[in-house]
């Protein structure tokens, strides 16, 4: 399978990363470890978690998401197989934090959790706006002088943010941010295209977006607020997309779905794929049926005209 580089990191990535977002909230132990399974074994390699994962469930208190892959990692003996991507910053009781303190404590727990020696791809969960970005990105280089961290990337962060975070890593030769996840997808563009694209061409960063199929919309299963609402836990998140913009765009996704005799999720997930900017967009699944819809999305090749089409739809 092809793979491709993150940044000027030395991570290769195949194509989608699997999103660990949904292990202990909407999927348990079980199914999470079917899913992990089928996800490597099909020739996949990148999966994304976070030490906050599922702290919003009722019960929980952060971490389940990166414990249940630790035991999968245990149970199946895969560890070597899998670029395993979490993060750090997050509120997990004490308000969000990158201070340096923080970060290494932290990091040790997800370690513990993850029940691993090293974390692939350590990223800025979330930006305090406080402290420092030269103790931020000290905390993240003693990681990696110990072999804990292999290399580091940041999320939810301003586009002055992220290049004051770069300058500091240069001006202190410090390591630096090899990727972003910024939240893009067919429908959710301008946060992204609008300054963090071009720093992240100027930067060569990689991207690993999320949402990239923005809460379900582009499956195309949703056409109306009603049968949104209908869906427990994305109701709220659905009804945004579903005025008449995200109807163009499914119109735009029914066109080009027919051409290739595809899922809208695979095209909306194949013009994720196809831009020379993003290294693997990330996909959450809840079974393994939806796990095969989204594995073929790769090995789906748009046109110029099917993309043109999208973006047009998108803009």
């Amino acid at each position: 399978m092809e793979k491709r580089r993150l940044g000027q990191s030395d991570l290769q990535l195949a194509p989608l990363m699997l999103g660990g977002n949904v292990f202990g909230w909407t999927i348990d132990e079980r199914t999470s470890f079917g899913i992990l399974d089928a996800f490597v074994d099909a020739g996949f390699n990148a999966i994304d978690t976070s030490d906050s994962y599922a702290r919003w469930v009722p019960g929980n208190s952060g971490g389940e998401s990166e414990t249940i892959i630790g035991h999968w990692f245990k149970r199946s003996g895969k560890r070597d197989k899998v670029l395993i991507a979490t993060k750090v910053g997050e509120d997990m009781g004490e308000g969000r934090s990158l201070k340096k303190n923080y970060i290494l404590r932290e990091c040790e727990a997800s370690l513990r959790r993850l029940q691993t020696d090293r974390i692939d791809l350590y990223q800025t969960h979330f930006d305090d706006e406080v402290t420092p970005p030269e103790e931020t990105m000290e905390a993240y280089a003693h990681l990696i002088s110990t072999g804990k961290v292999r290399a580091i990337g940041a999320s939810n962060v301003s586009p002055e943010r992220l290049k004051s975070s770069l300058a500091a890593s240069k001006r202190l030769d410090l390591p630096r941010y090899a990727s972003l996840q910024p939240l893009y997808n067919l429908s959710d563009r301008k946060e992204f295209e609008t300054e963090l694209e071009q720093i992240c061409r100027e930067e060569k960063l990689g991207v690993i977006n999320y949402y990239s199929l923005a809460a379900g919309f582009l499956s195309g299963k949703y056409r109306s607020i009603e049968e949104g609402a209908r869906h427990p836990g994305r109701g709220g998140r659905l009804k945004r997309y579903l005025d008449a913009r995200g109807m163009h765009i499914l119109d735009a996704l029914d066109k080009v779905t027919a051409r290739h005799n595809a899922a809208p999720a695979q095209i909306a997930l194949a013009w994720l794929i196809a831009k020379p900017i993003v290294t693997a967009p990330i996909v959450s699944v809840t079974s393994l049926r939806q796990l095969g819809e989204i594995l073929k999305a790769p090995q789906i090749k748009l046109s110029q005209e099917d993309i043109a089409v999208l973006d047009a739809a998108g803009a």
